[in-house]
């Protein structure tokens, strides 16, 4: 199993629901952030980390969309295509709990690779997914936001739990 030194932040943890900071450059800093978000993303069993759930607020993701990982820094997703699907989600800051959403089906997103580089690409099915998912999140935004009220009534209790596990575990940080 592979261990991580960081801690994943859960729904209801305030960190989660703030937009992240831009990344200027990318340094020895960031460069071991990542090489920790990826081997965190796997210890998760997540395909895919934004850092702010891991209490880092800065606009990095890590990925794995079948063809392993990939580093995505500063996302901008720049253009939608009109045809959408509706896919189950799930998310690490939600476990257990997979809420229908509606998303373009493909994007493309720009972004800053961990050279410094910008690159421009388009993508679809499972990567467009990611790309969004994170996105979402480094933007403050999460999963719940994008479902039905039937679907947050049927999830009413799991998610009260986790806010309060995350309220525990912000009070132990204290």
């Amino acid at each position: 199993m592979v261990k991580t030194a960081l801690k994943l932040r859960l729904f209801g943890d305030p960190c989660l629901r703030k937009p992240a900071r831009k990344v200027l450059a990318v340094g020895p800093a960031e460069k071991m952030l990542i090489k920790e978000m990826i081997r965190a993303m796997y210890a998760f069993d997540g395909s895919g980390l934004a850092a702010v759930q891991v209490g880092i607020e800065e606009k990095i993701f890590v990925a794995d969309a079948g063809e392993g990982p990939f580093v995505v820094i500063n996302p901008e997703i720049i253009k939608f295509s009109l045809k959408q699907t509706v896919l189950e989600e799930g998310c690490l800051s939600f476990p257990g709990i997979h809420i229908k959403v509606k998303r373009p089906e493909s994007v493309r997103v720009r972004y800053m690779t961990e050279r410094s580089e910008t690159v421009e690409i388009d993508v679809s099915g499972l990567a467009a997914k990611i790309y969004q998912h994170e996105t979402d999140h480094l933007n403050g935004r999460m999963i719940i936001d994008h479902a039905s009220k039937a679907e947050k009534d049927r999830f009413k209790v799991q998610l009260a739990q986790l806010e309060n596990i995350a309220l525990k575990k912000i009070r132990a940080r204290a």
